[in-house]
């Protein structure tokens, strides 16, 4: 007896072809019904009208756009005037590394200062602002503390330098221009933002 072997690939093809005929029908039906409902009611709409851009601004609150960051020596402490360093005084110096954070509080924008015309928008940014100044204590070391010999540690003398370095660091930040930096960032921040809420053009000033 003669056994003879089957050849099933043909039935196999034809499952493959109609399984893919069926992806590629329901494919070309999404797509004609994605053409059809542009070509009647138009692309999608964006909400560009003033309360909601008010609102979609405020909502980014305090938007902070530059770190200044810089090392400094800081010293601190009391001398006598009578008696020399090493029988009398307390001194200490430190060395600092500081951080002054500015940015724009977009939680103060008012909807007077937006102006919109279709797809073009014009704004009035609030005035930059520091944030915030620290001194950061992992990166902060005390270089040197001499106390003289008829003396006393005082122990709020290092926070009280600390407290200087912060002032000292900030001044220092402003002098550089922090806030002008801040604002120049926050402009194209803003741009970029306001162009992806779907503006064509946008005018920060």
């Amino acid at each position: 007896m003669e056994y003879m072997a089957r050849d099933d690939s043909s039935g196999g093809s034809a499952l493959v072809a109609f399984l893919c005929g069926i992806v590629v029908a329901a494919m070309l039906t999404l797509a004609g019904a994605w053409l059809f409902r542009a070509a009647i009611w138009g692309p999608p709409r964006i909400d560009t009208s003033r309360p909601t851009v008010v609102r979609e601004i405020r909502q980014l609150a305090r938007l902070e756009t530059v770190v200044f960051g810089m090392d400094k020596i800081v010293s601190g402490g009391w001398d006598s005037r009578y008696l020399p360093k090493a029988l009398a005084g307390d001194r200490l110096l430190l060395m600092v590394y500081g951080e002054v954070t500015a940015g724009i509080d977009l939680s103060h924008v008012e909807a007077s200062s937006i102006t919109i015309d279709k797809r073009t928008i014009r704004i009035q940014l609030p005035g930059a602002e520091v944030f915030a100044t620290r001194v950061d204590n992992e990166k902060t070391r005390v270089y040197s503390r001499e106390t003289g010999l008829f003396s006393h540690v005082d122990p709020n003398l290092e926070s009280d330098v600390r407290k200087e370095a912060e002032r000292q660091v900030r001044q220092a930040a402003m002098d550089a221009g922090v806030l002008r930096l801040a604002t120049d960032n926050a402009r194209l921040t803003m741009s970029a933002f306001l162009q992806g809420l779907g503006f064509e053009h946008a005018e920060v000033r």
